[in-house]
């Protein structure tokens, strides 16, 4: 029985990479909202191997009297896949300008996230992502806050 027990772990283990989708050496162009303003933002992930990604983004709105911008960037590192799914956790560092109520404000944001990203059978290079975590943003003030993405705010990614 021991042998049995061994030998399922052993090829669990071992073909774990098979089931996963792999976006190794992968660019992949998208959309994302995830920041401490609520901007839908360009997002950009690369994976240099198969566990670790990198991960940018731009969101721009010049609404008078209430502009707003976010940059931020950050990694992602693989923790487990499954048959098109990989869960991943990360980091995420922006900077987020805010214009309302005739003063503007400027300042940073830290994210600890964990999330997913799926992928239909048939649609290998379109991927689906929600993210949670926490984070801390400081605009005029600091403030910490819970990230969790519903499904009408996922991220969607093409790669090439």
């Amino acid at each position: 029985m021991k042998s049995f027990v061994k030998t399922v772990a052993a090829v669990v283990l071992l073909s774990q990479g098979v089931w996963a989708k792999d976006l190794a050496s992968r660019l992949g162009v998208g959309m994302k909202n995830n920041s401490s303003e609520d901007v839908p933002a360009v997002s950009v992930v690369y994976y240099p191997n198969q566990d670790f990604g990198i991960t940018g983004g731009i969101g721009i709105d010049t609404k008078k009297d209430q502009s707003k911008f976010v940059v931020n960037g950050g990694v992602r590192k693989i923790l487990f896949r499954e048959n098109q799914l990989n869960f991943y956790f990360g980091g995420q560092l922006g900077i987020v300008n805010y214009e309302g109520g005739g003063e503007k404000q400027n300042g940073f944001e830290l994210n600890a996230v964990f999330g997913a990203e799926f992928f239909f059978t048939g649609l290998d290079s379109l991927g689906f992502s929600f993210e949670g975590g926490a984070g801390i943003s400081s605009l005029k003030d600091v403030r910490f806050r819970t990230i969790g993405d519903s499904p009408m705010r996922a991220g969607i990614t093409f790669y090439f």
